[in-house]
Order: C-alpha cells, then sequence, then structure tokens
C-alpha cells in the first residue's frame, strides 16, 4: 500500500494537467476547484461551466481509504483488513450538439494484504451518432491497446459494452468504448 500515495501524487498532478489544456483547448471556461475531505479520504471536484467548446465539465481526484467490509470481501473474492483507492473521474458536455459527451476515469485500488490493481475506461455518448466518429474513435482506442496486448480491445471493449449496458433501454450507453478492472 506504499506505492498509493506515489499513484495518488501522480494523479493529482495529472488532474491539474488535465483542467490546463482542457481551459486552454475551450478559450474561455475556467475550472473551480472544490476541495473536499471527509472522515474516508479528501479530493478535489473541479468544475467547468459556459465555456465556448464545454457547456459543463468535470475532472475530479479523490484518495480514500477505509475499513475492508464484508460485503467487499464477497464482491471482490479477497480478504483484508483495509483497502485504499484513488482516481480521476472525468466527464464533459459540450456546447454543440453534433460533438460527443465524452466520460473517462482511471483508478488504482490497494489491499493491505499486498493486492492492488488499476482500473478505467473512457466512452462516448453522442447526441447525435456520426458512424465515422464512432468508427474513428474506436480505431483510435484499438490501436492504443494493440500497443500493449492484441487481445485487450476486444476484452476491455466488452467489459465496457457489458458495464455500460442500460437493462431499461436493452442497448449500451452510447458508441461504447473501453473498461478494464484488472
Amino acid at each position: 500500500m506504499k506505492m498509493i500515495a506515489k499513484i495518488a501524487e501522480s494523479y493529482s498532478v495529472l488532474q491539474s494537467e488535465i483542467c490546463r489544456i482542457l481551459e486552454t483547448a475551450d478559450g474561455k471556461g475556467k475550472f473551480e476547484a472544490h476541495r473536499w475531505k471527509k472522515e474516508i479520504g479528501a479530493g478535489i471536484t473541479c468544475v467547468l461551466q459556459n465555456g465556448a467548446i464545454i457547456e459543463k465539465g468535470a475532472v475530479n481526484f479523490s484518495f480514500v481509504k477505509g475499513k475492508f467490509s464484508a460485503q467487499m470481501e464477497k464482491l471482490l473474492g479477497e480478504k483484508a483488513n483495509e483497502y485504499s483507492a484513488t482516481g480521476i473521474s472525468s466527464i464533459l458536455h459540450p456546447v454543440n450538439p453534433w460533438m460527443p459527451i465524452i466520460h473517462m476515469n482511471v483508478r488504482y485500488f490497494a489491499l493491505d494484504n499486498g493486492i492492488s490493481w488499476f482500473g478505467g475506461g473512457i466512452d462516448l455518448t453522442p447526441h447525435i451518432v456520426q458512424t465515422e466518429d464512432a468508427v474513428s474513435f474506436h480505431q483510435t482506442l484499438k490501436e492504443v491497446c494493440d500497443r500493449f496486448d492484441a487481445n485487450f480491445y476486444n476484452e476491455f471493449k466488452k467489459w465496457a459494452d457489458d458495464y455500460y449496458f442500460l437493462p431499461h433501454r436493452n442497448e449500451t450507453r452510447g458508441v461504447g468504448g473501453i473498461f478494464f478492472d484488472s
């Protein structure tokens, strides 16, 4: 669990960098940072509203710790006393309805028994589906995944299709993406 503090620090820096890049790209909007602290940990919620390109967006960072509950043990199939988790989650809603909503998150989870893992994903939810944009998005994800393992894209895409499935609509959210938690 020593590694998680370093990862949390790098995620905090990454959150600032993402916000800076998005502000520059937007040209008008500025993120407002809201620091929060609770019994289990702390974080920073950064929100941009009424930008030139981004109608509303958030880039959030958190670092939390707590007791590993029986429910967590059952869900994860691991035995531990404590956990720590850190991550970044972002969602951007564009002004232009031809631009898709994009969601991305990455996290690191560590148990005091020595088990730890990364997880996260990215997906698009267009207001108006542009097939060529969806194909390009997935092709880019595949190219990135293939740099590491030729099986990752298919595995992570299926994981996203299952994770982002909306049972009440009998469909996946948007045009999908990738998701992993291992």
